[in-house]
C-alpha cells in the first residue's frame, strides 16, 4: 500500500549520483558496479551495489525520516521474525549532492510476489500470516508511533476521511458510491482499543519476495511503526482471493473490527488512485479499479 498523496516533486536519483555518494562516503566500495534494481520503488530508489548490497535513497523529503528509523529498528526486529528482512550495512549522510540520509543494505535475493511465481497461494497466505503474527508479537517498547514518518499507518483512518469522500464523489457513476461509503463508514466506526503492536505499513506484493515459489523475505519497512495493525490486512484483497483470502483471514487472530478497518485502508487507497487524485500513480489506476471491486464485493466478510 503506497503512501499518502501529498508528495513533493522528486529529485533526479540515478546511478551517477549513487556512484558519487559511494565514492565520497564509502570509498572502499567505489570499484563495485552500480545499477538500478528492477522495480526499484516509488517512495525510494534502489540500486545494486556489487553483487551483495543495495543502495536505497528516499525519493523526497516525505520519506527521509524513514531511513534512520529502519537503521535503528530493523536489526532489533530481525531476531524476532521467522523470515529475513532488510539488513542495514551502512548509513549514508546528507551532503552537497543529496539532501537526506540514505542506506546501504545487504542484498536479499528473490523476486516480487506475483501470482504466477507462487506455487501454492493458500500456503503463501498462511506463511505471510505467520510472519505478521510474529511481527505483531515483537516487543513494541519504544517503537515509533504513527505520524508523518509513516503517513499515519497504525493510526486513525479519520486522517483520510475528507480525501476518501472526495474520491467517492469524483467516482460517482463509475462505482457503487453507496456501498463504498458504507464500507468506509464502517471502518471509521470500528474502534480499536488494543495495545500498540508492530506493523509493516505497506504489505504489498512488491514488498514480498519469493524464492522456489514460496515466501522468502519481507522488505521495505519505511512505513513501519507501532499501533493498530489493520493497515497490514490490505494484502487480503490486493493479492489474495477465494481460498487464499480465506486462509489468510483464518490464520490471523484478529477481530472483525480490525478486519473492518483493514478493509477501510484498502478502500481508501483504491479510491484515491482510481479517482486520480493528485499525487497518485496513474499507472496504477486500472489495478486500483480491480482492487476496489474485490474489496467491495467482499464487504461482508468475515
Amino acid at each position: 500500500m503506497p503512501n499518502d498523496t501529498s508528495r513533493e516533486a522528486p529529485i533526479v536519483i540515478d546511478a551517477a549520483l549513487v556512484r558519487t555518494l559511494i565514492a565520497a562516503q564509502f570509498p572502499q566500495w567505489s570499484d563495485l558496479a552500480i545499477k538500478p534494481v528492477r522495480h526499484g520503488g516509488w517512495d525510494n530508489r534502489t540500486f545494486h551495489l556489487g553483487d551483495h548490497m543495495t543502495v536505497r535513497l528516499p525519493s523526497g523529503a516525505s520519506y527521509a525520516a524513514q531511513v534512520q528509523k529502519e537503521q535503528y529498528w530493523l536489526p532489533r526486529l530481525a531476531p524476532q521474525l521467522p523470515l529475513p528482512i532488510p539488513e542495514p550495512v551502512a548509513l549514508g549522510e546528507p551532503d552537497e549532492h543529496y539532501p537526506w540520509h540514505w542506506s546501504v543494505y545487504r542484498w536479499l535475493a528473490g523476486e516480487t510476489a506475483k501470482r504466477e511465481r507462487i506455487a501454492d497461494l493458500p500456503q503463501f497466505a498462511n506463511d505471510l500470516a505467520a510472519f505478521l503474527t510474529a511481527l505483531q508479537g515483537a516487543d513494541a517498547t519504544g517503537g515509533p508511533v504513527p505520524g508523518a514518518h509513516n503517513f499515519h499507518r497504525g493510526g486513525s483512518l479519520s486522517v483520510y476521511d475528507a480525501q476518501t469522500r472526495q474520491a467517492i464523489a469524483v467516482l460517482g457513476g463509475a462505482i457503487d458510491t453507496g456501498l463504498a461509503t458504507a464500507v468506509w463508514d464502517a471502518a471509521l466506526a470500528a474502534a480499536w482499543s488494543g495495545p500498540p503492536v508492530w506493523l509493516h505499513g505497506d504489505v504489498a506484493s512488491g514488498n514480498l519476495l519469493v524464492r522456489d515459489h514460496r515466501l522468502s523475505a519481507v522488505i521495505d519497512f519505511g512505513t513501519c511503526g507501532v499501533g493498530d495493525p489493520a493497515c497490514d490486512l490490505a494484502i487480503a484483497w490486493t493479492l489474495f482471493e477465494g481460498e487464499s483470502r480465506q486462509s489468510f483471514k483464518a490464520a490471523l487472530p484478529l477481530d472483525p473490527a480490525t478486519w473492518a478497518r483493514g478493509r477501510g485502508w484498502t478502500v481508501w487507497k483504491a479510491l484515491i488512485v482510481y479517482a486520480g487524485l493528485p499525487g497518485t500513480n496513474p499507472l496504477e489506476k486500472e489495478n486500483a479499479k480491480h482492487i476496489l471491486g474485490e474489496v467491495l464485493a467482499d464487504d461482508r466478510d468475515p
